[in-house]
């Protein structure tokens, strides 16, 4: 990305709390460290050679859950890393129109805490809320070299990870689309539903959900998505379904 495409749009501390406020997973810590003590480092570490703090997280993710195999545990981890990555982006390019560019070398993540402690970006550059803007940062950035990395340290699908992808941006615009809705922001919401129905006319993403059409009557149509692969979260010990799973009950 050049200089070309950068914005004057500015994301303060004012504009990332309020996005925030959409939920946990909307938060973006930024500008100083985090107070939390936690032990963040640049994803850029994880997705460059390091495998340990990614196969922590994955391990750590897999006790909790009692997961039976490395490909559920790290479906699980990559699950909810996606699902940040995605409403940390969505969010203020839904409301203010401007993308913080979240690069690798400045999203530092602490693969020992959760939502909303996980991040914090170190950057301030951001980018206007385009597609391609949104698809670079996220999904060339973050998204395609994670999945490398899982699939280096064991076996899991990459069918399965794209899977995961795109139900986790249906799952931040459907978020989103409530939240402004009770704020009265109409408008918020049809941005979030325009960008999403972009990024997933993807090879990448194409095709990971069925049953519906992003664009007029978000939450309508996010409600009625239902992605065609499973997390494999069934197959934890008192595990079940996810409402948008491609099964009707778990596989027997």
């Amino acid at each position: 990305m050049t200089g070309d495409h950068t914005t004057t749009r500015r994301l303060g501390g004012a504009e990332l709390e309020t996005v925030s406020g959409v939920g946990g997973f909307f938060a973006l810590r930024a500008a100083v460290p985090p107070v939390s003590g936690g032990a963040h480092l640049p994803l850029a570490r994880v997705y460059g050679g390091d495998p340990a703090p990614l196969e922590a997280r994955v391990a750590r993710v897999g006790e909790r859950l009692r997961a039976p195999e490395y490909r559920v545990a790290a479906s699980i981890a990559q699950l909810g890393l996606a699902a940040r990555l995605w409403s940390v982006t969505l969010g203020p390019a839904a409301l203010y129109g401007a993308v913080p560019d979240i690069a690798p070398h400045t999203l530092h993540w602490d693969p020992g805490l959760s939502t909303p402690h996980d991040l914090w970006w170190s950057g301030t550059r951001t980018l206007p809320a385009t597609p391609a803007h949104v698809r670079e940062v996220v999904q060339h950035g973050h998204l395609a070299p994670l999945a490398a990395a899982l699939r280096s340290a064991g076996p899991v699908s990459a069918r399965l990870l794209w899977g995961n992808a795109g139900s986790a941006l249906a799952g931040a615009v459907r978020e989103l689309t409530r939240w402004a809705h009770r704020q009265g922001r109409p408008d918020a919401a049809e941005r979030a539903a325009s960008l999403a129905a972009a990024l997933l006319d993807h090879p990448d993403l194409s095709g990971t959900l069925q049953g519906g059409a992003l664009g007029e009557g978000a939450l309508r149509a996010t409600a009625a998505l239902r992605r065609r692969s499973c997390c494999l979260y069934y197959r934890c010990p008192g595990g079940g379904l996810c409402g948008d799973c491609v099964f009707d009950r778990p596989p027997g």
